[in-house]
């Protein structure tokens, strides 16, 4: 009689571990599936990768750098052109 709780306690262990295992496999699945469904609404979103995004960011900020660069250099030529017309402005009187 000693051995036949035993052997149920194994049996019921193998039967746990069993069980554990087919968790593990169906969560495994759910997870590939959900993943797998995630990636094809993002693709249908048309939504940009990192690298793209990134990217696009850099040009952005060069772009910005650039208009910056320009407006200054307007504004030293307006300067110019409104201290000659200044200049011209007296002589054209006198």
């Amino acid at each position: 009689m000693s051995q036949s709780p035993n052997r149920m306690f194994d049996e019921f262990a193998k039967l746990m571990t069993d069980a554990a295992g087919v968790a593990q496999g169906a969560k495994r699945e759910v997870e590939t599936a959900f993943r797998a469904q995630a990636e094809r609404f993002m693709s249908d979103m048309d939504l940009v990768s990192r690298d793209e995004f990134d990217t696009v960011k850099d040009m952005a900020i060069k772009a910005l750098d650039e208009v910056e660069k320009l407006e200054g250099r307007l504004a030293a030529v307006e300067k110019r052109l409104a201290d000659l017309d200044e200049k011209a402005v007296p002589e054209d009187k006198a």
